[in-house]
């Protein structure tokens, strides 16, 4: 059983981290800035990317009804066959990850919202 969730884990992360990687440099090509800051947001100017970039990021979060998902609970039932202790550890690094993303985010949209004052 976790042999399985970690050659999915390779597929899944693979797929998701080429994904990533060729929105993050189609958004360089079309903006030519490479700091968060200095772009002010994504989401208005390029929405379809946004949405994207959302979408590949949530599914490497390992939500439910994405591929990261099914991973997470086949390595889950890995650790819980264990009794070793290893899985609040475990669902502590994936928390981390999710107030990660929810940061980033925050610091995209909130760039997009103090840049244009008549949206409040």
């Amino acid at each position: 059983m976790g042999l399985n969730g970690a050659l999915l884990q390779i597929i899944s992360h693979g797929f998701i981290g080429a994904a990533l990687f060729f929105l993050a440099g189609t958004t360089y090509d079309r903006i030519r800035l490479v700091y968060l800051d200095e772009m002010g947001g994504i989401a208005i100017p390029m929405p379809k990317i946004f949405t994207m970039f959302s979408s590949f990021s949530m599914a490497s979060l390992a939500l439910p009804g994405m591929s990261g998902f099914v991973v997470l609970i086949d390595s889950e039932h890995f650790f819980l066959d264990l009794d070793y202790g290893y899985l609040p550890s475990y669902n502590k690094g994936e928390l981390l990850n999710f107030v990660y993303y929810i940061y980033f985010c925050r610091l995209d949209i909130l760039s997009i919202l103090y840049s244009y004052p008549i949206l409040f």
